[in-house]
């Protein structure tokens, strides 16, 4: 009878800024932890990894992918990509954050791991032609690059009253529930389609 392998728990990379580094909130309140609760709760041997880093566009998340993946245990299995907000926020150009989001899911991919892609949708307030550049980038790069997309990371929270930080900008304790609740099946089908 041969052996049977030690099992070893999914590890999700939740690699973005302060939206999954739960900017302001206390500890177990950011969207790693409450992703790794929901999905334990799940019945999922799953690892949810921290890797957001408040501030961040797409330029800096993209110039430390290596030392984040050097600092890991393991590989991820998945990362959930969450990038772009701060670049919109800043008036950066569309076309160079979706070349930044572009590379990082070829590098995350050539290293093994499944790329779940977490959109953005530009504030109205840019001018309809930024908005619509802005807003392609996410639909365009998950086609190009077949990876999954969760159209607006944000769904659910943005707009409703008692969801964000006082800055408005940010998800309260309660946001990021949300923002979990919401994304959670889709996490989940791609965490299936790993063990095919």
């Amino acid at each position: 009878m041969l052996p049977i392998a030690a099992h070893a728990a999914q590890t999700i990379l939740a690699f973005g800024d302060s939206l999954t580094a739960g900017y302001q909130l206390k500890p177990g309140q950011g969207f790693a932890p409450q992703l790794e609760s929901a999905l334990r709760a799940k019945g999922r041997d799953v690892r949810v990894v921290m890797g957001g880093v408040s501030g961040d566009t797409t330029a800096q998340g993209r110039a430390r992918i290596s030392w984040t993946l050097a600092g890991m245990k393991q590989k991820p299995d998945l990362v959930i990509l969450e990038l772009g907000a701060n670049d919109m926020l800043r008036g950066q150009s569309p076309a160079t954050a979706k070349a930044n989001l572009d590379a990082m899911i070829q590098t995350f991919q050539k290293g093994g791991s499944r790329v779940l892609l977490a959109g953005m949708l530009a504030a109205p307030n840019y001018g309809k032609a930024y908005v619509s550049e802005f807003n392609a980038i996410y639909p365009s790069l998950a086609k190009a690059r077949g990876v999954t997309l969760y159209p607006f990371f944000m769904d659910g929270v943005t707009t409703v009253k008692g969801m964000q930080l006082a800055d408005g900008l940010h998800p309260n304790a309660a946001g990021v529930k949300v923002i979990v609740r919401r994304i959670l099946p889709t996490v989940e089908a791609e965490l299936d389609r790993l063990k095919r």
